[in-house]
């Protein structure tokens, strides 16, 4: 049995499993930190921020192919001939914009009418624009598979028998890019400080000024750009469908939750051991392709079971 588990092993196939699954949790780490920031805000999972993000993905692939679906529009950014890596990076840009407002929105009209409600109520609010917005995407561009372009080169360098993509290194350092802004904003800046007061400690945040309520609505407007990030850069992974990140949200639910679905560091860090957990199971055990969503759930119960809090939560403490 242990054979038949360990069979093709080597110390270089297993270190260019990591490689790749980095470049996975990459992508995982985006949607789990979208779903951390939701989360401190409300205390809630927002179960349709998979569909936000694809739905964010869309709007990119119109920017940029100018395939705008029933409005039959073919107005695209290459339409000024800027070449398709730079067409492709300033629709990326124009998503991730049109995505903070999208959540803004969505906090103003559909969540904000149950703030307070109990629990179970805006869990069932989140199914439903789950439900809404993978209806309005399939309604306006079809349940068809579609092939959005990557921008980076499809090659590799390969390092002492390690082959290192260059797509999977530009989703990293993209990646990157966006935690350290949100790293310095929410450090750094009044407008972050005050999110993040309002988050922890709401009745003081209100006895200072804070207006907690547009805060929340903020949080929202960033978790929806974060979470675009991850959609536009798995989008060229895999094919672009209403339905692509359903699995996608499966695992940054396991990396927010093994990381601590409190802390940002913490989704990050889950998601990286997720991505490289799930290449692990994939490539070493017989028929691992088949398994990585149920091993994504075993996850996701044995750390709720061990360690509710997650690797970098602290575990709450009642005074009796």
């Amino acid at each position: 049995m242990t054979h038949l588990l360990l069979s093709g092993f080597t110390i270089t196939g297993l270190i260019q499993q990591v490689v790749s699954g980095a470049g996975a949790g990459a992508v995982y780490a985006s949607l789990a930190l979208a779903l951390v920031l939701v989360y401190r805000a409300m205390d809630v999972a927002n179960f349709a921020q998979g569909e936000m993000a694809m739905f964010s993905t869309y709007i990119a692939y119109a920017l940029v192919g100018g395939d705008f679906g029933l409005l039959g529009t073919k107005l695209g950014i290459n339409g000024l001939h800027l070449g398709f890596a730079n067409a492709f990076w300033v629709a990326f840009g124009l998503a991730v914009v049109a995505s903070f407002v999208l959540g803004v929105v969505i906090e103003r009209i559909l969540i904000r009418p149950f703030e307070g409600a109990p629990l179970l109520t805006l869990v069932i609010v989140t199914l439903g624009l789950f439900s809404m917005v993978n209806g309005l995407a399939g309604l306006n561009w079809g349940y068809v598979f579609k092939t959005f372009c990557c921008p980076f080169p499809q090659s590799a360098v390969n390092v002492g028998g390690v082959s290192f993509n260059y797509t999977d290194l530009g989703i990293i350092t993209v990646t990157l890019v966006v935690l350290a802004a949100m790293a310095v904003f929410f450090r750094y800046t009044k407008l972050g400080l005050a999110m993040r007061a309002a988050s922890l400690y709401p009745e003081s945040s209100r006895l200072v000024g804070v207006r907690t309520s547009w805060m929340l609505a903020l949080g929202w407007g960033l978790s929806a750009s974060v979470g675009a990030v991850a959609g536009i850069m798995v989008a060229p992974v895999v094919f672009l469908d209403p339905n692509m990140m359903q699995s996608v949200l499966l695992f940054a639910f396991a990396a927010a939750v093994l990381g601590g679905i409190e802390s940002p560091i913490g989704a990050v860090v889950g998601a990286l051991l997720i991505g490289i957990l799930l290449a692990v199971v994939g490539t070493y055990i017989p028929g691992g392709e088949n398994l990585r969503t149920p091993f994504a759930l075993l996850v996701i119960v044995a750390v709720l079971l061990v360690r509710p809090a997650g690797l970098f939560g602290r575990p709450e403490t009642h005074r009796v």
